[in-house]
């Protein structure tokens, strides 16, 4: 482990985008791989998934192991590392706070759970949707389905991860933190795709859209 940190502290001090971005794809693409795993595992002991004579449906489909690696590679890394000094280099040179003071942790923590947070699902589910053969139709669906359950249960967790990154992590290595959590959280969300009609997306969605309806 510590040979690996050593040749991605050189690597990226040599070419660090290009070291975020190929970090990202790999590591969005091993955290789908790990959820496919995890996901098969666990039906197959519910006996959600029966088992056929070739074993196809417990294969890994490596084809949306490919697709989550390139959102990966192409929006996560390039994006996060833009939008990590970008916010740093903001609070410093415009607002003139100081660094990891209390005020500029919050507001980085708020920024980045305002704006990157519900752009970034958005552009995960509208992209792993067309990637994946789906109609508009079919994302609509599982924009309004998935979205809001989604954008809560990460806020809780990243809004944490991200108090914890902005206030110990040099700004060179926020990515590589957030990275570190990538492989739990594209787990999660190649988990949550799946899920499709479950009681307790059910619950998020009737409680939200119930109290719209009342207070019209």
């Amino acid at each position: 482990m510590l040979k690996i940190w050593r040749c991605y502290k050189y690597w990226l001090a040599v070419h660090p985008f290009k070291t975020q971005v190929i970090s990202s794809g790999l590591i969005w693409g091993l955290g789908d791989l790990a959820a496919q795993v995890v996901t098969r595992i666990t039906a197959a002991k519910k006996k959600y998934i029966f088992q056929s004579e070739d074993n196809r449906d417990l294969r890994i489909n490596w084809r949306r192991v490919v697709t989550t690696s390139i959102f990966g590679m192409a929006y996560v890394g390039p994006i996060g590392h833009f939008w990590y000094e970008g916010l740093d280099r903001f609070l410093m040179q415009r607002l003139q706070y100081a660094p990891k003071s209390m005020r500029f942790v919050a507001t980085k923590v708020a920024l980045d759970g305002i704006i990157f947070e519900p752009i970034d699902l958005f552009v995960f589910f509208t992209y792993m949707g067309f990637a994946l053969g789906k109609t508009v139709t079919q994302i609509k669906e599982e924009m309004r389905r998935d979205f809001l359950p989604a954008l809560i249960v990460e806020g809780g967790v990243w809004g944490v991860v991200q108090v914890i990154n902005f206030r110990f992590i040099p700004v060179k290595y926020q990515l590589l933190f957030v990275n570190l959590f990538c492989f739990l959280d594209s787990c999660f969300l190649s988990w949550f795709e799946q899920q499709q009609d479950a009681a307790w997306k059910q619950w998020f969605r009737s409680f939200s859209f119930g109290n719209y309806k009342r207070r019209g």
